[in-house]
C-alpha cells in the first residue's frame, strides 16, 4: 500500500475527472491522499472531498505565494478549521524566494502563524521551501526553541545540509517525482542518506510527474513510480519502501490513523 502524502486534487488537471483519478490510483496501490490546500479560498473544497472520499485527508493551509492576499490569517483561524475529524495537517506553508510572489516578510510571518496553529493543534506542518534555505531553517528554529512541533519538508530540493538541519529537528522530508529525473543526482545522493523512518512519498500532483510519466499531468497513482525508482536507488524491494512510507505517514499524520 502506498500513500500519497501531497497532492492537490483539487487543481485543474484532476478536479475535472476526480473520481477518474481516485479510481486509477486505488487501482495502483494507492490507498491515502493527503489534498493540500494552499489558500483559505480552497480549504471547503478540499475538506469536503475528505467528508465524501475514504482514506482522502485534508490539509488548511496558506502557500507562501499566497501569503500577501492573507495578510489577516492568524494561527487561531487555522486552529479553528483544524478543528474538523478530516483535517490532519497545516499548511502547506513556508518560504518562497524563487518567484517572490508574496513579500518576504509577509511570507515569513505567514509561516510562524502555521508554526503555531501546528504546535497549538498537535497537527503537522507541511512545509514548502524554495531558494529560502537560510530562512527556512533560522525560523524553524527559532520556533522549535519556543516549543516543539512537528512537520515534513515536502517535495525536497533543498541541499545535504538543510536535510540535515530538519533531520535534526525531528522533521520528515518528502520526497516527490523530481527524485527519478536525470538531472537530480545531487538530490539522489541526498535520498540515500534520509533515515528510513524519516521519509515520505508524494505526487505533488498536478505537478512534476516522475520518470516514465514525464510531459502528462501528474496524479496520485504515479506516486508508486516515485517508490519504484528510490527501492531501486537503496537497492531494497518496493514493497519495503510501500510498507516504511506508509508507517511513517501515520506515524507523522496520527489523526489519520
Amino acid at each position: 500500500m502506498f500513500i500519497d502524502s501531497h497532492c492537490h486534487l483539487n487543481y485543474k488537471g484532476l478536479v475535472e475527472q476526480e473520481r477518474e483519478v481516485l479510481a486509477r490510483a486505488r487501482a495502483n496501490g494507492v490507498q491515502g491522499m493527503l489534498n493540500i490546500s494552499t489558500r483559505e479560498s480552497e480549504w471547503d473544497a478540499v475538506i469536503g472531498l475528505a467528508e465524501r472520499e475514504p482514506a482522502v485527508w485534508a490539509s488548511v493551509g496558506i502557500h507562501p505565494h499566497e501569503a500577501d492576499q492573507h495578510g489577516d490569517m492568524t494561527s487561531a483561524k487555522l486552529v479553528e478549521k483544524a478543528r474538523h475529524p478530516d483535517v490532519i495537517g497545516i499548511g502547506e506553508t513556508g518560504l518562497d524566494y524563487f518567484y517572490n510572489y508574496s513579500d518576504r516578510e509577509q511570507q515569513q510571518a505567514c509561516f510562524r502563524q502555521h508554526i503555531v496553529a501546528a504546535r497549538e493543534s498537535g497537527l503537522p506542518i507541511i512545509v514548502h521551501t524554495r531558494d529560502a534555505e537560510e530562512d527556512t531553517a533560522r525560523i524553524m528554529r527559532e520556533e522549535m526553541e519556543q516549543g516543539a512541533y512537528s512537520g515534513v519538508i515536502h517535495c525536497f530540493t533543498a541541499s545535504a545540509d538543510f536535510a540535515r538541519i530538519a533531520l535534526d529537528l525531528g522533521l520528515y522530508i518528502s520526497l516527490s517525482g523530481i527524485v527519478t529525473f536525470k538531472n537530480a543526482k545531487d538530490l539522489q545522493e541526498i535520498a540515500q542518506t534520509i533515515p528510513d523512518d524519516r521519509l515520505l512519498i508524494e505526487t505533488d500532483s498536478p505537478f512534476l510527474a516522475p520518470v516514465p510519466h514525464r510531459g502528462r499531468t501528474c496524479e496520485p497513482a504515479f506516486v508508486s513510480d516515485t517508490a519504484r525508482f528510490l527501492a531501486e536507488l537503496k537497492n531494497i524491494e518496493i514493497e519495503s519502501v510501500a510498507a516504511q512510507t506508509t508507517s511513517n505517514f501515520f506515524r507523522l499524520f496520527s489523526k489519520a490513523a
